[in-house]
């Protein structure tokens, strides 16, 4: 895989502030950690380019780029013989989108990046189109994760570290997940964590910490003003830096999660509140790319075809894959509500992924949804009503989990129900937001008999988490199959930094199951890792 020049972050800290940056965040570690990067690797030349973030489908592509300082003119992307002008996000002249349509499926186009003056501003790279949908392609792979972001931790060896993994371990991780060349990557939420209000959701109304050391002014918007310096500061470094880009040739599908609206997932600050909104979509628009049309999903579902955004996807995205394979992507807090009629995806979205869940024309469709189906930590906004009981330290729904909406696992069930009904498929979930790793299968869901076509359930792996942030942490028990379920564990969760890869052929589908404890294998086991359970579903 590609090698990219280390980072100065403290300039790129220093960039992002502009004369604001002794205001902000006053005291905050900007040394880069050395000395346990990922090894060596084929060099290509980044040039002015910090970061590099594509996803295609058959015809489409939309990269997100930004650079080491601004530029004077609009950039432009020449594809093939074809040179596409770049379009400009936020105010600073660093961070641009490309936006292409019209290409031939299923092929490798050559890709470069040139300045307004012709110049080049990295070295050329290639990138391929999905195969069309009527296609029969024999093999798909896809690399899934969560929870990568995280202001950085220190690292002094086994079993002495200090808050998320540092950015070189967590890019050393990613790249040994590349060094299986999957054909399109999910990074399932968690991409960022400042959560503006407190971490135990209380009703107060108090900010966090974070939000106050980093001044942000809730009552502006974020371009053009102090908010913008203070979101690169604190988003940016999480984001730019763990991916670089070493993604450029590979399709990602980055979806949003809690943390990504600036928020723990707590009662009192979801339904998530404006500015948090703002920030959400200010952080995806700059750093990570939206999900591109496809034909089966609805231009009219939320925050689907903004005008901001023209025809892009904010939080419900689909990949496809020829005949061979369809992902729907969902996030579920963008649209999750309360009350008695509460949902977590809006009903046009579950109308979608019911209809598409039994849509004949492809060969294994699979969910990815941001919060996770299988497990529970005991946490509000979780699909299940279960909570800790801190008399056992087991889950228990004998008491009610308070502002919990039933309509949520009601929703849970009709999804899950839909896919167990896919007799001539495998129905497999792979979900974000719970920092662990495992796999289990659903075999029954309240009422809702799955033992004739059980719902495997996977839980993808995180790559950044902290020590204070695996549930058994933070929570007093680790994930754990709610009552609501009769889960068979093939691969109970662990609670270590990771990832999954999905192969999907005509005959079935293998999941592969990768995890590394950091307190206890060296560094460099990360360079040679392998499953520690594999799945085949037939």
């Amino acid at each position: 895989m590609p090698h990219t020049r280390p980072m100065d972050r403290r300039r790129f800290l220093a960039q992002g502030a502009g004369a604001m940056g002794a205001t902000f965040f006053a005291g905050a570690p900007l040394d880069l950690l050395t000395g346990y990067g990922p090894p060596p690797q084929a060099v290509w030349d980044a040039g002015q380019v910090q970061h590099l973030l594509p996803t295609v489908s058959e015809s489409r592509m939309l990269i997100k780029a930004s650079f080491t300082g601004s530029l004077a003119g609009a950039p432009r992307l020449r594809v093939g013989s074809r040179d596409v002008l770049g379009r400009m996000n936020g105010t600073d002249g660093r961070f641009w989108q490309f936006y292409i349509t019209g290409l031939e499926p299923g092929r490798s186009h050559e890709l470069a990046l040139v300045a307004s003056n012709g110049s080049s501003l990295c070295e050329p790279w290639s990138l391929s189109t999905f195969p069309p949908t009527d296609a029969r392609p024999e093999r798909f792979r896809v690399l899934f994760f969560t929870c990568a972001g995280g202001p950085e931790g220190t690292y002094e060896g086994i079993g002495d570290r200090r808050g998320n993994l540092p950015t070189p371990i967590r890019n050393r991780l990613l790249r040994r997940g590349l060094s299986f060349e999957p054909d399109a990557v999910v990074a399932n939420g968690d991409h960022v964590y400042w959560d503006l209000h407190t971490w135990s959701g209380s009703l107060s109304g108090e900010l966090s910490q974070r939000a106050r050391t980093s001044n942000f002014d809730f009552a502006a918007s974020v371009y053009g003003t102090r908010n913008e310096a203070a979101l690169h500061l604190a988003a940016g470094s999480q984001i730019v830096p763990v991916y670089g880009t070493d993604f450029r040739s590979t399709p990602v599908f980055f979806l949003q999660d809690d943390h990504d609206h600036w928020e723990n997932d707590a009662a009192g600050v979801f339904p998530v509140h404006w500015f948090q909104l703002q920030m959400a979509r200010a952080t995806q628009q700059l750093y990570y790319p939206e999900f591109l049309p496809d034909a089966n999903r609805p231009s009219h579902l939320p925050w689907s075809s903004v005008s901001d955004r023209g025809d892009l996807s904010e939080s419900f995205g689909t990949i496809r894959y020829g005949d061979l394979a369809e992902v729907l992507l969902y996030d579920v807090r963008r649209t999750m509500s309360l009350g008695p009629r509460a949902v977590f995806v809006d009903p046009t979205v579950e109308q979608w992924l019911l209809r598409r869940t039994g849509a004949p024309g492809v060969r294994h469709v699979v969910h990815a949804p941001s919060n996770p189906m299988g497990w529970s930590a005991g946490k509000w906004g979780e699909w299940y009503p279960d909570v800790l009981d801190e008399d056992t330290g087991t889950l228990t729904t004998a008491v009610p989990k308070p502002y919990w909406p039933e309509g949520w696992l009601a929703q849970h069930d009709r999804l899950v129900g839909a896919m167990s009904a896919m007799r001539e498929r495998s129905p497999l979930v792979v979900s974000g937001d719970l920092h662990a790793i495992g796999l289990g299968t659903m075999q029954r869901a309240g009422s809702l008999d799955l033992r004739a076509n059980p719902v495997t359930s996977v839980l993808s792996g995180p790559v950044g988490t902290s020590p204070a942030g695996f549930p058994s942490a933070v929570r007093g028990i680790g994930s754990s199959p709610p009552a609501h379920l009769d889960l068979d564990e093939a691969a109970p969760p662990r609670e270590h930094h990771g990832f999954t890869l999905v192969d999907f052929t005509r005959d079935g589908i293998v999941v592969s199951l990768f995890g590394w404890d950091v307190n206890s294998e060296p560094l460099e086991a990360i360079d040679t890792l392998e499953p520690f359970h594999t799945a085949e579903l037939g």
